[in-house]
């Protein structure tokens, strides 16, 4: 399953390109500066990422688009349990 959607880049303040992909249960971010570029996957996905992928996944189950009550729930708990790096 993919979801995608689009940002503006934090350092840059360009538009990026974003998609998380679930496969065997695992989710993984890519990203790319153009449209047609090459997907790199993201490593540290941000919470802010993580909060634009529940709402799109909030979305979606409501529509019935092939997402299940337990996609949505995985990904809660992970914003949940979401501790920031701390600051020195």
């Amino acid at each position: 399953m993919d979801i995608k959607w689009d940002d503006t880049d934090p350092e840059t303040g360009r538009r990026r390109f974003v998609k998380a992909e679930r496969f065997a249960g695992q989710w993984a971010f890519y990203c790319r500066r153009e449209r047609r570029g090459i997907w790199e996957k993201w490593v540290n996905p941000s919470r802010h990422m993580w909060e634009d992928l529940l709402e799109s996944l909030e979305r979606r189950v409501q529509r019935r688009e092939g997402i299940e009550e337990s996609d949505v729930e995985a990904v809660r708990k992970i914003i949940d349990e979401w501790r920031d790096a701390p600051s020195l």
